[in-house]
């Protein structure tokens, strides 16, 4: 017993010293991150199914409940807001129209809240052994795209059987795709990392996504916006939030019987220039990461 713990010290102090901290230089650790963390892509495919394997354990129907709560909510608001509130006479293809909003946002929503509370989730793993940080949020954000996945299967199916979308309607999911998985990335990096010190993160976090649920065009539509906010500077403070933006172009994508409808001037532009601001705040989240990590194995 006591020769093979003489030789896993041996091996042990044979391994590299791997500091914690942040790598110094902006850029140059920025590239370091990003090497690390292809160094342990194995992990993270690990994590990734971990993630996916905890969430229907023991369940009969498996990942089927990841289309539970899409559905249901598509139910409630068709019903109160399409059916009862009337929205539905002026939306045209409503149920689309509800659906194509809630898959794009059920993905950002999961990201933000999910990635959150991923680094006081993995604490115990923290504490034991070196890894970068930064794979515990991107695991949460794989299992999150295999949700995604599945609830836009569903969405294009939906499609097959009334308008389909064709053309260059479609270059709109890549672009609004993208943008949605920058800012909901450094969200999740952010956060994670500032939930560590400050627990109360994650409790906030949920009452802002709420909020931020009724701030995006998902139940009434943008030409209602622009009926009852008649200033000019508070409609681009509206359309300056990134999922409002994203939101409108997964429909521009998917809903197809919405051509008639107001959208605003240039989406695909202000979709681009979104892409590009996600990028410096991934890039600038990423860097606070780095820098706040070096301490999480002691606050944990």
């Amino acid at each position: 017993m006591t020769i093979q713990s003489d030789e896993r010290n041996l091996r042990l102090a044979d391994e590299p010293l791997r500091p914690a901290g942040p790598r110094p230089g902006f850029v140059s650790g920025t590239l370091q991150s990003i090497r690390d963390i292809h160094a342990h892509r194995e992990l993270l495919g690990m994590l990734v199914g971990r993630e996916l394997k905890s969430r229907y354990k023991d369940s009969a129907l498996g990942f089927v409940w990841s289309l539970a709560r899409p559905l249901a909510m598509l139910f409630i608001y068709y019903v109160a807001i399409g059916k009862f509130l009337g929205a539905a006479r002026n939306i045209p293809d409503f149920a689309i129209y509800i659906y194509t909003g809630l898959t794009a946002w059920q993905l950002f929503s999961e990201i933000v809240a999910n990635g959150t509370g991923s680094i006081v989730a993995n604490s115990g793993l923290i504490k034991k052994v070196y890894l970068p940080r930064e794979v515990f949020p991107l695991s949460v954000i794989g299992s999150a795209l295999f949700n995604f996945a599945i609830q836009l299967s569903i969405l294009v199916a939906a499609t097959a059987f009334g308008h389909f979308p064709t053309g260059t309607r479609w270059l709109y999911f890549p672009l609004s795709l993208a943008v949605l998985m920058l800012f909901a990335t450094a969200f999740a990096l952010f956060l994670s990392a500032v939930n560590v010190y400050l627990r109360d993160i994650q409790y906030l976090v949920e009452i802002v996504v709420m909020i931020g649920f009724w701030l995006s065009p998902i139940v009434y539509a943008w030409s209602q916006v622009t009926t009852e906010v008649k200033v000019s500077w508070v409609q681009e403070l509206y359309l300056a939030n990134p999922m409002t933006l994203v939101t409108m172009g997964f429909q521009r994508a998917f809903w197809v019987s919405g051509d008639s409808q107001v959208l605003p001037a240039h989406l695909g532009t202000r979709l681009a220039i979104a892409a590009a601001i996600g990028v410096v705040v991934l890039w600038l989240c990423q860097r606070i990461f780095a820098r706040l990590q070096s301490n999480f194995a002691q606050e944990l």
